[in-house]
């Protein structure tokens, strides 16, 4: 990729732009060979309203650290520039990650930006110890992502994302919600979730199919043992696999059989004819540690 590859027109004369619009991200995704599709979650934010929406709910300001997953074409790594913030992008596709510091270079040549170019699933290590996460990512990695990133960077205290609403009020669900699951139970370790808005479908090109919302996190101590931590989750992912059984019956694979699995669920004071659906994070935790 050669240097002069920067984003077409994406600053205007006198330097005033700093972030891009609806033309540059186009001119963008055409200078790269790119054509997103629904089919991969590839939806670009093309407003900058709602970038600087994101960065404000987020918290971001001068002197925060931010993670960034999937930063793509630079819609929203801009948005968090603009604050005076430094940015760690992480970047599975080499072209958008080889384009990135060149697009920023054009339009903020002052930003403190890292791009990383790995996969945001199974990398281990960031500089600069980032304490904010802050994304838009495509639904169908959104929970794994979330999950991997708050047990390996544990310095992360708060996340903003941008996910499909269907998956993002599964995050935030609470107990005894028709929608609370697996998801929303291993997320709750870690902390406190929430919906914090809806998006326009009318902000991304290609217009998706399917509505989207930001989900805020903060952190909170955990409360066990990696050990535990393991342990609950199986309990969780048993629980819910079968989700319309009574936990003895759901936990009897994983607690050896039925009967062992209602003197463990009785035993953390709770009721063997109860659904997963009931408990909370802490309740399964509770089983667990009657082992």
């Amino acid at each position: 990729m050669s240097d002069d590859m920067v984003a077409p027109g994406a600053a205007t004369a006198s330097g005033t732009s700093t972030l891009l619009g609806p033309a540059e991200i186009r001119d963008l995704a055409e200078l790269l060979g790119i054509q997103p599709t629904k089919k991969l979650g590839q939806n670009f934010v093309i407003d900058a309203n709602t970038v600087r929406r994101i960065v404000r709910v987020a918290g971001v300001s001068a002197g925060t650290t931010v993670v960034e997953v999937g930063p793509g074409l630079g819609s929203l790594t801009l948005g968090l520039l603009e604050t005076g913030a430094e940015v760690v992008a992480v970047e599975i596709d080499k072209r958008l990650a080889a384009q990135l510091p060149l697009t920023v270079g054009q339009l903020q040549p002052e930003s403190q930006l890292t791009v990383i170019t790995a996969d945001a699933m199974t990398i281990e290590e960031l500089p600069g110890t980032p304490t904010v996460l802050v994304a838009n990512l495509p639904y169908n990695v959104s929970v794994p992502v979330l999950l991997h990133f708050l047990e390996t960077f544990p310095a992360l205290q708060s996340i903003l994302v941008m996910v499909q609403a269907e998956v993002g009020y599964r995050i935030a669900a609470v107990p005894g919600s028709k929608i609370y699951g697996v998801p929303s139970a291993k997320a709750a370790w870690y902390g406190v979730w929430r919906t914090a808005g809806q998006v326009s479908r009318q902000v991304f090109w290609p217009v998706p199919n399917v509505d989207s919302v930001l989900v805020a996190f903060e952190r909170r101590e955990l409360p066990g043992t990696e050990a535990e931590r393991v342990a609950t989750f199986e309990l969780i992912d048993a629980a819910f696999q079968q989700r319309r059984k009574m936990l003895r019956q759901a936990l009897s694979v994983v607690l050896g059989d039925s009967a062992n699995a209602s003197a463990r669920i009785e035993a953390a004071g709770l009721k063997p004819t109860a659904r997963g659906e009931e408990l909370t994070v802490l309740d399964f935790l509770a089983i667990a540690r009657t082992a």
